[in-house]
């Protein structure tokens, strides 16, 4: 057993769809949340300057003595998990496989859709990682770079959204897609409008699938926590790189819970 924490980052507040996972399924783990509120977004970043950020935010969670490594952005997964995995001796996990698998496992009809940031659909990854899986099944990638703004400036629902998604997803109707990733943890707040847009298609929220990942690391690694429910439930600590207002506003809406330790710092100043 191990009580040393896991260690998050994200952009802003998208990962906290995967740490709310991660909440459900290992509710006795300490975790630590980076949200690089300040330059987010990373999407419309340029590689070198996402890996420098990436680097950044890895380098302040290792120094509060993590035991593993969640990537919790899409971005940074496509264009910096490699990288990251060979520099740090903990385990990293990133988003971008365990959603890809369950794409592959959700379509009926081979054709799956991709949203994303404009980094994330121009690396290709969701592309090489379903193909690398089955090469018969067609993938379409489209980039939607207002969806981050939206979900950072709490716009989740409402006649101006629903129309951005429509215009946005409109392609991905008349493709015919029965199977829709959503290539960016900020996505899954936009679910509800998503779903009703795509109606019958099937949504896949990687954070569900990366959680599960995870815990199968710490258990192979023999780092879980003590899951006889000694410690009580897991610690929670969050770092914001801006405003811990906006953040606390918009995350405990997304979590449905108090965030109650958080700090702001600075990354790469």
């Amino acid at each position: 057993m191990n009580n040393e924490p896991i260690g998050i980052f994200d952009s802003g507040v998208g990962g906290l769809t995967v740490l709310k996972e991660l909440r459900r399924i290992l509710p006795y783990e300490d975790i630590i949340y980076l949200g690089d509120t300040a330059r987010v977004p990373y999407g419309i970043r340029s590689p070198e300057t996402v890996t420098r950020y990436s680097f950044e935010c890895t380098e302040f969670l290792l120094s509060k003595k993590i035991k593993l490594l969640v990537v919790a952005c899409n971005t940074v997964s496509a264009i910096s998990l490699k990288e990251i995995q060979k520099k740090v001796s903990i385990p990293v996990v990133g988003v971008i496989e365990p959603g890809a698998r369950a794409a592959v496992d959700s379509t009926k009809n081979g054709k799956i859709g991709i949203i994303g940031t404009e980094a994330t659909i121009k690396s290709s990854a969701y592309f090489k990682a379903i193909k690398a899986i089955s090469e018969d099944l067609e993938v379409f990638g489209l980039a939607c770079p207002l969806f981050v703004p939206l979900v950072e400036e709490g716009w989740t629902n409402g006649i101006i959204v629903r129309l951005i998604v429509e215009e946005y997803l409109k392609s991905m109707l008349e493709i015919a897609v029965d199977t829709l990733v959503l290539g960016c943890t900020h996505y899954p707040l936009l679910k509800g409008v998503i779903q009703d847009v795509m109606k019958d298609v099937s949504l896949v929220d990687s954070a569900i699938e990366t959680a599960k990942v995870v815990r199968k690391v710490l258990e192979e690694q023999g780092v879980n926590s003590n899951e006889q429910g000694v410690r009580g439930q897991g610690r929670l600590k969050f770092y914001v790189t801006d405003s811990t207002d906006k953040f606390v506003s918009i995350g405990e809406r997304f979590l449905q819970s108090k965030i109650e330790d958080i700090e702001k710092i600075n990354l790469g100043r």
